[in-house]
């Protein structure tokens, strides 16, 4: 399977543009003030139709022109009355009954729902009792306890909330590379359609796709920095200009991020992009080889005294440091260098690599499109089966499904697979691992299933020993094929479960069960290093996109590259096999 850059950016980039954004983000809001007053039913709905915005591969703002309402309400979970709230906010900038709800609540709900513990009915306490608009005050109230001093609040719960403000405050400045990456290669691809540039490359943590991101840095090579300079720092996207120099520049976007370009002359192009793209420890590891041969290594090239000996290209510093070119996302100091050394650095997962997604959702619960829709999307990207992976009945905030249902979603999927040709449709469900680490299905059902999946979604306060011994009796559990997004972390919002990951990845081993490799942007979960420890011992290993919208089947590339982080080859991914082998080894 083959998932290209540019197809992402235009199958994603409508979720990036403001209006779609602005849009989604207020129906979200709109859920959460409902469901501070126990409104039954219509918060799903909001947040069902927030999903879709937020996917759309086109800006909503230009539906509305060319459909008006009627357009609107095509829209995946978008009704007559959630249409009319979009047309009023499209045609007057504000929509009166979010502000009215607003009225009655005035926080500030995406920082505060932010914070770990927080749900709708806590904050709108927290604003009646104490006059709680924001992180801010959030803090200063609970440093001076009087949290605790609420009914039905605790100590335990004032100390929980100042650990998650810490997070908060851990994670600031720091960007989601899988919400991120889009708007950095549209831009990537703007500076690449510029008559002036030669080549254009992004360098630091974004080559490396790491997790989070700080800023990104573009490399160009130029015969005319001058136009490349004066067209950069005129991006639409463009709050501020820090600097505009002759070959560097540097801006603020609308998202808070910081971006420079450097024009550097195609002698050091290489030595460059080796020198940005880092990390700071391997770099610091390779000067020192240099150094070790007498050599100067920098970002102008390799040095011999005065004479440059390389630096055009970043494989001809490696081969002349007397090593193998190593993938940027393996440079992180952590033992490539010697692997590299000895000609054994492992040849990794590659992005076309991939056969098959282990977890796709679809609207029989909390997803956007039909199960044909998602099936038809996966078959255009390349896909040979996806596995069909909604939650279970106990996830009732998702209209989880119980055995009833899904046994007729069975049924359904067959029917599809008797229609649809070219990709193969797997039964499958992702269980709830309840808090005795049973699950909420039953084994006669789960029998019927091609692939079951179960983790973690609730209970998240458990000790290191009781969170272990839950998930350990859901891996013996003979029915589980798939420990899905096995810490259960989102990024920025939560940190992971206590979990003793050395004894999960030998149970794991143990009885035959995959390690997922949750592809969502906020999830990315398991951690490079838990998929190395994998690795070694030689468990299990799959990747699924966790998709919950036909646009969400992309992210398949964020897990592919977690993966490679971890060292794995196509070998230690069961999904880069064909299904019936796929199949037999789910089930060994």
């Amino acid at each position: 399977m083959y998932i290209s850059h540019k197809i992402w950016v235009l199958c994603c980039r409508g979720g990036f543009e403001t209006k779609n954004f602005e849009v989604a983000n207020i129906l979200k809001e709109i859920a959460v003030f409902l469901e501070m007053d126990d409104v039954q039913f219509k918060p799903r709905a909001y947040e069902k139709a927030a999903r879709s915005i937020e996917a759309l591969q086109e800006d909503v703002e230009e539906i509305y022109r060319k459909g008006g309402i009627k357009a609107l309400m095509e829209i995946p979970g978008v009704g007559k009355s959630i249409a009319e709230k979009i047309e009023e906010l499209i045609k007057t900038g504000r929509i009166k009954y979010y502000e009215e709800l607003r009225e009655k609540v005035p926080v500030d709900l995406e920082s505060l729902s932010g914070i770990e513990g927080l749900g709708p009915k806590t904050i709108k306490t927290l604003w009646q009792e104490l006059k709680i608009r924001n992180i801010e005050d959030l803090e200063k109230a609970a440093l001076a306890h009087k949290i605790c001093k609420l009914p039905g609040f605790k100590e335990k719960t004032e100390q929980n909330i100042l650990k998650g403000i810490e997070f908060a405050k851990r994670s600031k400045g720091r960007f989601i590379l899988g919400f991120t990456l889009p708007l950095i290669r549209d831009i990537e691809n703007r500076l690449k359609s510029l008559p002036e540039t030669k080549r254009v490359v992004v360098s630091g943590s974004v080559r490396r796709m790491k997790e989070t991101i700080g800023d990104a840095d573009f490399l160009v090579i130029s015969d005319n920095p001058k136009r490349v300079m004066d067209f950069f720092v005129s991006m639409p996207e463009v709050v501020n200009i820090i600097g505009k120099g002759e070959t560097k520049s540097s801006v603020k976007l609308k998202t808070g991020m910081d971006v420079d370009v450097r024009v550097v002359p195609e002698e050091s192009f290489g030595a460059a992009l080796q020198y940005f793209t880092g990390s700071k420890d391997h770099n610091v590891a390779l000067r020192r080889i240099a150094q070790e041969k007498g050599w100067k290594l920098s970002e102008y090239g390799l040095f011999e005294g005065e004479k440059q000996i390389a630096g055009r290209t970043e494989e001809e510093i490696y081969k002349k440091l007397g090593l193998q070119w190593i993938p940027p996302e393996l440079r992180e100091n952590t033992g490539e260098i010697d692997a590299a050394r000895k000609n054994k650095l492992p040849k990794l997962v590659d992005y076309q690599d991939l056969r098959g997604d282990l977890q796709v959702h679809s609207n029989w619960t909390d997803g956007v499109n039909t199960i044909r829709e998602m099936a038809e999307e996966a078959k255009k990207l390349g896909l040979e089966y996806i596995v069909i992976s909604d939650h279970s009945k106990s996830l009732a905030m998702t209209g989880g499904l119980d055995e009833k249902m899904l046994l007729k979603q069975g049924e359904e999927i067959d029917a599809l697979n008797e229609q649809i040709s070219g990709i193969r449709i797997l039964k499958g469900v992702e269980l709830n691992i309840l808090k005795d680490g049973s699950l909420d299905i039953s084994d006669e059902t789960l029998e019927e299933l091609d692939v079951v999946s179960a983790g973690i979604h609730s209970q998240f306060k458990q000790s290191r020993e009781e969170m272990t011994r839950r998930v350990l009796k859901a891996i013996e559990n003979p029915n589980l094929d798939i420990l899905c997004h096995p810490t259960t972390r989102e990024i920025q919002k939560r940190d992971p479960v206590p979990l003793d990951m050395d004894k999960i990845i030998e149970a794991a081993k143990d009885n035959g069960t995959i390690l997922d490799i949750d592809s969502y942007p906020d999830r990315l979960d398991l951690k490079d290093e838990y998929i190395r420890k994998a690795v070694e011992v030689g468990a299990k290993l799959g990747i699924s996109s966790d998709a919950h919208s036909k646009p969400h089947l992309h992210y398949l590339e964020l897990g592919i590259a977690q993966a490679r982080r971890g060292w794995a080859t196509a070998k230690d991914i069961v999904n880069t096999r064909k299904v019936e082998e796929f199949l037999k080894m789910v089930k060994s």
